[in-house]
């Protein structure tokens, strides 16, 4: 059984040594040095394994020459990047040009911090927390915005227009999902909700609401992959239309802002529906006793590392796998279909826990 007693061991720590506003400064620096190295292996992590898995759709090997592996090879790209001459027009506005490539990375961030890593591994948990991740994802929006505007580039200002379009357009299905768990769970913590799936794996909200539940998550992956400008619903970059779309004007480190930002996203996104769907730190019990004993010995963060591994491979899998869609298509399909079936889901949803009719 989990101990729901204990959900800040190191902090609680900290401030029985330290005064209370030592021990707050104290525990605010030790909650953003973490997310800061976590936020750094991930995206190393993701930059091979995504070549990796690149490699092996397309019959490859991948990188394999930069250190064992090639496991040093994303190391190599951020020193490529570093040195890099980080050219700027002259005609840009400076402070929305340099504002931009940081907003998505610190949305990222953001809805870190509230993340359950484990029952007892969570920077903050509000009340409100789905509130605030919707909030913070939005940075990501605005910086696509302000970075095509503050190019003064009518290639990177159109790139940017569309962008916005798609990522508003697509967070509207991934909202609608969310509210759906919210609605079941009765609560907009992410700790609660991830708390309200204990038992058997039948007891995740991706099956307690029967259709609903599952119809939601593949929503959420359909959406989330829009949200995260990944291929094949990658038509913010527009390579072909618009050269390099929103960030046509950036370089150097300013670029990684952008490219780093995108990696952590996805990591954000399979938290998330982790987090909402498949019982977030929770370990997978089936009802034996024996096995659902041993399964709960293993850390619920590796639980929660497994589970969102899996979502990242899927939108790998998803990237490498179907053609791009053109962008009248793309809105369409989201205006069409998906923000319809989200709604009539969410009725569906509603209907069942109103007479409850959820998964005993």
């Amino acid at each position: 059984m989990i101990d729901l007693t204990v959900t800040h061991p190191i902090g609680d720590r900290i401030r029985e040594v330290l005064p209370p506003l030592p021990a707050a400064l104290a525990n605010g620096a030790l909650a953003v040095a973490s997310l800061a190295l976590l936020v750094t292996v991930m995206a190393i992590l993701l930059v091979w394994l995504e070549r990796k898995v690149c490699a092996r759709f397309q019959a490859r090997l991948g990188p394999t020459r930069v250190g064992p592996f090639g496991l040093l090879q994303p190391i190599a790209d951020a020193l490529k990047l570093l040195m890099k001459e980080n050219l700027r027009p002259t005609a840009t506005d400076m402070v929305a040009y340099y504002l931009a490539p940081l907003l998505p990375i610190t949305g990222s961030f953001l809805v870190l911090t509230v993340i359950p890593f484990d029952h007892n591994l969570q920077v903050a948990n509000p009340g409100a927390g789905v509130v605030f991740v919707i909030a913070a994802s939005g940075l990501g929006i605005l910086g696509t915005l302000i970075g095509g505007w503050g190019s003064n580039n009518k290639y990177a200002l159109l790139g940017s227009m569309r962008s916005g379009a798609q990522l508003f357009s697509y967070e509207l299905s991934m909202v609608l999902c969310m509210l759906l768990v919210v609605m079941a769970a009765g609560s907009a913590s992410l700790r609660e909700i991830v708390l309200s799936q204990q038992g058997t794996v039948l007891d995740w909200w991706i099956f307690k609401l029967p259709g609903a539940g599952f119809a939601a998550f593949l929503l959420f992956l359909i959406s989330s992959t829009a949200e995260l400008n990944r291929g094949p619903l990658d038509l913010s970059e527009a390579e072909q239309e618009l050269t390099g779309g929103f960030h046509t004007e950036y370089a150097g480190m300013s670029f990684s802002m952008f490219f780093l930002a995108e990696f952590v996203n996805m990591f954000a996104a399979a938290a998330l529906g982790s987090t909402f769907f498949l019982g977030g730190f929770l370990a997978p019990q089936i009802g034996v006793h024996a096995v659902d004993a041993v399964l709960s010995f293993v850390p619920g963060v590796i639980w929660f590392g497994l589970k969102s591994g899996f979502l990242i491979f899927l939108y790998m899998w998803f990237r490498w796998t179907f053609p791009r869609l053109r962008i009248d298509h793309l809105l369409a399909l989201e205006w069409k279909f998906l923000l319809p079936v989200s709604m009539g889901n969410l009725l569906l949803g509603a209907t069942l826990v109103t007479f409850g009719l959820l998964l005993p």
